[in-house]
């Protein structure tokens, strides 16, 4: 688990493909590894990656197939920046919100623009993550823990300070950038609770008004 407080910025250094799967090595600049041994989680831009190796100025790790069609790893290249956070421990500050590093699926900058001293950014999530992001709630953002400004559709915005571009990847987001994305994980399991037994059920499509309504959330016209 991660709470999506970045602790550095990172970079790719090298890609090594390995038939459907792919090894990458990334730099970690001012990232603490003292305390990281082989075998750990590592958050890079939001996902959960294990260190299998730790030449000493960063680390190695195995990504899969199933990570590489999800998210977009599979797009990195040899110098590009990528946002780091560790695992979290029990005495962890929890600075941001619940993060799993298990990415639900891939967003994109829609639109940027000058806020005062902040940025203000609309994303576009995929059509069948926008039930779970609410105004006011949290989203996690290339492993960056955010709160959501407004939502229209499929679309939300961020108001992003100068201190989160500073520290993240974030300053180099412009329209058309995709990103991963993942949903508040609370959402994500109250669904599957208010579902009840009718999670288990073959083509469920999840939550909608009349399961609201028999739950007691919607009254009947």
């Amino acid at each position: 688990m991660f709470t999506g407080i970045i602790q550095a910025i990172g970079e790719v250094a090298a890609l090594e493909p390995k038939g459907e799967d792919l090894r990458l090595r990334i730099r970690t600049g001012k990232l603490d590894l003292a305390h990281i041994a082989v075998g750990d989680s590592i958050a890079t831009s939001g996902v959960c990656l294990t260190a299998v190796a730790l030449p000493g100025d960063g680390f190695w790790a195995d990504v899969s197939g199933e990570t590489l069609a999800c998210t977009c790893t599979g797009s990195l290249q040899v110098g590009d920046r990528v946002n780091l956070e560790t695992a979290l421990t029990p005495s962890t500050p929890l600075g941001g919100h619940l993060v799993s590093g298990h990415v639900d699926g891939i967003g994109e900058v829609v639109s940027r623009r000058e806020d005062g001293r902040s940025v203000r950014f609309r994303m576009r999530a995929p059509d069948p993550l926008a039930r779970y992001i609410a105004a006011k709630g949290s989203v996690c953002v290339d492993g960056i823990s955010l709160t959501v400004n407004a939502v229209e559709g499929v679309c939300f915005d961020l108001n992003i300070v100068p201190h989160t571009l500073q520290e993240t990847t974030m300053a180099g987001f412009r329209p058309g950038r995709r990103f991963n994305l993942e949903v508040d994980i609370i959402a994500r399991y109250l669904e599957r609770l208010l579902l009840g037994d009718q999670a288990a059920s073959i083509g469920n499509t999840g939550i909608n008004m009349e399961l609201l309504q028999r739950c007691g959330f919607v009254r009947g016209s």
